[in-house]
């Protein structure tokens, strides 16, 4: 689509805005927060072989949604930044508020230069030693950056799900409280207010590990994500079992 010359910057912006927005909405739900244990990320996904959430460092993890070879290009961007500053300098000097802002000066750029805006919303959190200490930052497609207060949602229904999360946030949950509402929030999103099912097949889990040394992302995948479902799904099983909700077949979880 050509642009013509008469077309206003203000108008141009609109339309930039516009089109990231709604594309981005139609991306599945990231939810990040943090806890006693360390920063979680739970990502609705139905690619096995494509993932949403990633280390970038010894303590920083990333999240994404939205158009996936743009996402893999600034996570690889983000990866080789913060190599190349911790050799340079010193791997304490690579944090997450940096890595934030180098990638709200990218988006930003990508954002006014080019004619299409990346359609992604990013997450860059850095695990601290005490819960408070955590930092989350989230990125719109148009280089914003915002620092969020233990916990933020990406995607289709992030203001829904943020209503969740604020409700039921607490800093010093263990891992398995702070599941269980990542999972209330994610399956918030149904048509008229009912909770939809999400199955352990369609979920990408990882951790920052607070007490671990050294690099602390890890996946929670497995017998591990499976363990912590039955606690998260007990109290929203009641409902679901009259419907029969369980018995679906696999074009279920495509919704």
């Amino acid at each position: 689509m050509g642009m013509q010359f008469y077309t206003s910057p203000e108008q141009i912006m609109r339309d930039r805005s516009e089109y990231a927005r709604k594309n981005i909405a139609r991306g599945r739900n990231v939810v990040v927060l943090s806890c006693a244990d360390g920063v979680l990320f739970v990502a609705e996904n139905v690619s096995t072989a494509l993932h949403k959430l990633y280390e970038l460092y010894d303590r920083i993890g990333f999240a994404a949604v939205g158009k996936y070879n743009e996402l893999e290009n600034l996570r690889t961007a983000g990866v080789r930044m913060a190599d190349l500053r911790g050799y340079s300098y010193d791997r304490r000097d690579v944090t997450a508020a940096s890595l934030a802002k180098a990638y709200a000066q990218t988006l930003g750029s990508i954002f006014t230069e080019q004619t299409k805006p990346f359609e992604v919303e990013i997450c860059v959190a850095g695990v601290g030693s005490a819960p408070e200490d955590d930092e989350l930052y989230r990125l719109t497609f148009d280089g914003s950056i915002l620092d969020e207060p233990g916990y933020l949602a990406m995607g289709g229904q992030a203001d829904q799900l943020v209503e969740v999360l604020k409700v039921g946030h607490d800093f010093n949950a263990p891992l398995a409280d702070a599941f269980a509402l990542a999972l209330s929030a994610l399956t918030s999103g149904g048509d008229n207010g009912s909770r939809r099912e999400l199955t352990t097949d369609v979920m990408e889990v990882a951790m920052l590990e607070r007490a671990r040394p050294g690099r602390v992302f890890r996946r929670i995948e497995g017998a591990a994500l499976e363990a912590l479902m039955p606690i998260a799904g007990s109290a929203s099983s009641v409902e679901t079992d009259e419907t029969g909700a369980f018995d679906e077949g696999p074009e279920a979880t495509e919704s």
